[in-house]
């Protein structure tokens, strides 16, 4: 800061008046620039990038204090330091943003075209993109803005094709139709991970299909009677004596009269309900297995909306939930309904727009996960990889040896769009890096895939595509693996597990060699910051009332590692207060 004269310096800090001058000295004199040719130790930490959708809020300006903390310490201790800030592109939220937008104007993205929505995203994009780096500035973020990057420029598109034609090429992705969780208002699918679950009450119907050719029925209970449209079979298990007997003959499906086999699988829980479930592979995973193992059809009885197709007959176009008020109501009346009972199960709804998610067959792009976990696990095991605190080694650990492939194609316009390529003549799938020119059977003409990868999938690479990977870059190989990643517990099997198998991947050593898991900002009331609730608390509000260093140091000292913390306004004011002893203090030396 420049020399100052004890006669301008007013008794009682002014942190609006002080802040941002400070900072413009320190960023005017390349104080936060990073070189790679430097001789000295290396210490580097990737932001994790913030939705470009988003505003700096009090979750952001706790991650950031934690990671500018680090960096000025190692830079101030000799080391060569670098703090990568950057954005996320935010597939999902973004292209809702500009939905709503444009819908002010009465319009779809169908009605304007794929590349004409592109545009519009793109431009809000640009314009928004730097808002919230621009925000944790008023923080005092000491990050090389220099360097800032964003998972879909050109750097990190480039690194997004490589990995994905090279995982495909080893046999690694796959395409095929397979049970996802399906959201109906984005009309999607999520990942497991994207989906949040809640216990709910809900009810349990018990319907009677009868036995064909005989007098006597089978009763089976359902929480999802809207899907009997899909039903292929009715499944007990092989050793529950009370159904030995029918296995093998046919029921009728109540209302449609469409007929079914009674088959035994050892999937059916003999204690659950009636003991007798019916079989919807297009519905429900279980049931997909289920019609795996005994080669059943898959009927699909809804739209991508979630409303019923032409399969459910007489209710096509309702909505599920209208569709399954109805069809109770008939069954009812029909005599096929025998009991409604209580019942409380686990309802998974979609994390960015609350909506129930529906579980849907559907042809998406796999990761297969078994070979890409084992060594993500084994650089936790050898200590390359640690977590601080070490007790969420076990949610890192759980995860990774219960993982399931990933499904990466989400069915929206904005993103990486998926670097396949279908010839027009023969049908031949070509996966590359650029469109094919000429097809194996001659033809020329190629169509690329129109879904998009998981926003996660370029942020997984986020440690080292930043640093310019994959080219063989200075930055490269001076600055990773990075020292260390600061960020919220909520996020390690989202993010931390997937840089972890993406770095040991592509990279062949672990992402970074610590990872600093705090918990989340609560309000005074212990409860989670949200829209919803009203209690957010806007950090630029309380950095233009009491300074930038009153809430870092609130921040700062109001938790522990891993642990959630209660945010006080008095607590902030007596972090201003201490501002201003120390600043008094500097006074009284100045004199």
């Amino acid at each position: 800061m420049p020399a100052t004269k004890i006669e301008d310096l007013p008794t009682v800090y002014n942190a609006k008046e002080t802040e941002e001058s400070i900072y413009k000295f320190w960023e005017d004199n390349g104080f936060f620039k990073a070189d790679a040719k430097s001789p000295k130790k290396p210490y580097s930490i990737v932001i994790p990038p913030p939705n470009v959708t988003g505003v700096l809020h009090m979750g952001h300006a706790l991650d950031e204090t934690l990671q500018d903390i680090l960096v000025r310490y190692h830079r101030m201790s000799g080391y060569e330091t670098l703090w990568v800030p950057g954005t996320d592109h935010a597939g999902l939220a973004t292209q809702n943003v500009v939905e709503k937008q444009i819908a002010k104007e009465g319009l779809t993205r169908h009605d304007l075209g794929r590349e004409k929505f592109l545009e519009r995203t793109w431009e809000w994009t640009n314009k928004h993109k730097g808002t919230i780096l621009d925000q944790m500035k008023r923080l005092g973020a000491s990050f090389d803005r220099s360097r800032e990057r964003f998972t879909f420029d050109e750097g990190c598109s480039e690194a997004v094709k490589e990995v994905f034609v090279t995982l495909y090429n080893k046999g690694l992705i796959y395409k095929g139709a397979y049970i996802v969780n399906w959201c109906p208002r984005c009309q999607s699918a999520i990942s497991d991970v994207e989906t949040e679950y809640e216990t709910e009450q809900g009810h349990m119907w018990e319907i009677s299909y009868p036995v064909k050719g005989e007098s006597g029925a089978i009763i089976v209970a359902t929480t999802r009677p809207e899907t009997i449209f899909g039903d292929v079979a009715i499944a007990v298990h092989p050793s529950d004596h009370k159904y030995s007997e029918l296995i093998g003959k046919t029921v009728v499906i109540p209302l449609t009269g469409r007929e079914i086999p009674i088959i035994a699988d050892e999937y059916v829980d003999k204690s659950f309900g009636t003991g007798a479930v019916k079989i919807t592979p297009a519905h429900d995973p279980n049931d997909f297995e289920v019609g795996q193992r005994h080669n059943l059809e898959k009927i699909n009885v809804m739209n991508e909306d979630g409303t019923m197709n032409k399969l459910a007959g007489k209710y096509e176009g309702m909505d599920r939930y209208e569709c399954r008020k109805q069809l109770i109501a008939d069954l009812d009346e029909a005599g096929y309904l025998i009991a409604i009972k209580d019942h409380n199960h686990n309802v998974g709804s979609c994390y960015r727009c609350k909506t129930v998610v529906e579980p849907r067959l559907s042809d998406q792009w796999f990761v297969k996960m078994d070979e890409l976990a084992k060594p993500a696990l084994e650089i936790l095991r050898n200590k390359d990889l640690q977590f601080v605190p070490d007790k969420f080694d076990k949610t890192y650990t759980q995860w990774l040896e219960n993982i399931r492939d990933w499904c990466i194609s989400r069915q929206l316009w904005w993103g990486h769009q998926i670097p396949a390529y279908y010839c027009q003549e023969c049908g031949e799938v070509v996966v590359a890096k650029e469109m094919p020119k000429e097809c194996k059977c001659g033809h020329t003409h190629f169509k690329q895939d129109e879904d998009v990868l998981d926003t996660w999938f370029s942020s997984a690479l986020w440690p080292f595509s930043t640093l310019g990977w994959p080219h063989n870059t200075e930055e490269l190989n001076y600055y990773y693996p990075t020292s260390v990643l600061v960020t919220g517990y909520d996020i390690i099997f989202f993010w931390v597990v997937r840089m972890a198998f993406a770095g040991m991947f592509c990279m062949g050593e672990t992402p970074f060699k610590h990872v600093l898991i705090h918990g989340l900002v609560r309000d005074s009331e212990g409860r989670k910051m949200s829209k919803s609730l009203g209690n957010g608390i806007d950090p630029l509000e309380v950095i233009d009332q009491y300074g930038a260093d009153a809430l870092r140091f609130m921040l700062a000292t109001g938790n522990s590692p891993g642990n959630d913390m209660r945010f006080y306004m008095e607590r902030v004011e007596a972090a201003r207060n201490f501002a201003n002893k120390l600043w008094n203090a500097s006074r009284f030396v100045f004199m």
